[in-house]
C-alpha cells in the first residue's frame, strides 16, 4: 500500500514539473512578444490549455507510454516508481535551472532503460518514435523559415499591419495560438506522468488524463515562471505575427503527432521554429 501511494505522489509531482517545463513551450512566445504582459496571466492561460488538452485528447499517447514500449506485464508498482522517480528527478533539476527539457524523451528513456534491464523493449515502436523525434523538428524548422519569409514580405509591403488597431488584433491571435500550443502540450505530455500508472493497471485512461492534466496545469501556473521567462524573454524577440506563426505551427505539429499516439518533444519543435523564424528574419550571417 505504501509503495502504491508513493507511486502516485511521484507521478503527480512529475506532472507538476511537466507543467512547469511545458509552460515555456506554450505561452512563452505570447509573453515574450508582449501579447500577454503579465507573466502570471500567461501561466494561467497555459494551465487551462494543458488541462483541456489532456482531458480531451491525451488518451492515445497514454496508451503508447503505458503499453507501447515495453510489455505491460513488466509494469508493477515497484517498476512504476523507478520509471517515474528517474524521470521526475531529471525534470525537476532542469526546471530549477530554468532549462526547457523534453519530458517525452526523459520518460521514454526511463521506460526503455527498464525494458533493456528486462530484455523486453518493443524496438519497432521505439524506432518509430525516435524517427518522429528527428523528423518533426526538422519539418518545424523549414515550415517556420517559409512562414517567416512570407511574414517578412507581408510586413514590408503591408504597412498597415503595424498600425495600433491591427496590433491589437494580432495580439489576440498570438494569445489564441499560444493557448492551442498549451492545449497540444496537454495532449502530448500528460502521458509522461500517468502512462506508467495506466500501464500497470493502477489508473484508467480517463482518470489518468484527468488527474494528470490537473496537476500539469497546477505545475504550469505555480512552477513555470523561470522557464517561461527564459523562453519568452531571453531567447529572442518576435513581432506578434511571427509569434503567432511559431505557436500555431508548434500546436499543429504536436496535435498531429498526439492523435497518432506519438510522444514528441514540444521544446525541440518550438526551438526549431524559433530558429527558422530567426533565420528568415536576420539571415544566416546575422543569426545569434
Amino acid at each position: 500500500m505504501t509503495i502504491t501511494v508513493l507511486a502516485f505522489i511521484i507521478a503527480l509531482f512529475f506532472a507538476m514539473n511537466i507543467g512547469a517545463s511545458g509552460a515555456a513551450a506554450a505561452m512563452g512566445i505570447a509573453y515574450g512578444a508582449g501579447a500577454v504582459r503579465k507573466r502570471r496571466a500567461a501561466l494561467w492561460i497555459s494551465g487551462i490549455g494543458v488541462f483541456l488538452g489532456a482531458m480531451i485528447g491525451g488518451g492515445e499517447v497514454v496508451k503508447t507510454i503505458g503499453s507501447g514500449l515495453i510489455p505491460p506485464s513488466i509494469l508493477n508498482v515497484n517498476i512504476v516508481v523507478i520509471i517515474l522517480g528517474a524521470s521526475a528527478v531529471s525534470l525537476f533539476i532542469a526546471n530549477m535551472a530554468g532549462i526547457p527539457l523534453s519530458t517525452s524523451e526523459v520518460t521514454v528513456g526511463s521506460i526503455v532503460g527498464v525494458g533493456i534491464a528486462f530484455q523486453a523493449v518493443f524496438t519497432d515502436q521505439l524506432l518509430v518514435i525516435v524517427m518522429y523525434w528527428l523528423i518533426v523538428p526538422i519539418i518545424a524548422f523549414f515550415l517556420a523559415f517559409f512562414l517567416g519569409q512570407l511574414i517578412k514580405s507581408a510586413e514590408r509591403r503591408l504597412k498597415w499591419l503595424k498600425r495600433k488597431k491591427w496590433s491589437r488584433i494580432l495580439a489576440v491571435l498570438v494569445v489564441l495560438t499560444g493557448f492551442f500550443e498549451a492545449f497540444s502540450a496537454g495532449m502530448n505530455n500528460v502521458a509522461n506522468s500517468v502512462g506508467p500508472l495506466v500501464g500497470a493497471g493502477l489508473l484508467s485512461i480517463e482518470s489518468g488524463t484527468f488527474w494528470g492534466g490537473l496537476f500539469v496545469a497546477i505545475g504550469a501556473i505555480c512552477l513555470g515562471s523561470r522557464v517561461i521567462e527564459t523562453n519568452g524573454k531571453k531567447i529572442t524577440n518576435f513581432s506578434l505575427l511571427q509569434g503567432s506563426a511559431v505557436s500555431g505551427l508548434g500546436a499543429a505539429l504536436v496535435i498531429g503527432t498526439s492523435l497518432l499516439g506519438i510522444p514528441v518533444s514540444q521544446t525541440q519543435i518550438t526551438t526549431c521554429s524559433i530558429i527558422g523564424i530567426g533565420l528568415s528574419e536576420k539571415g544566416r550571417g546575422d543569426l545569434s
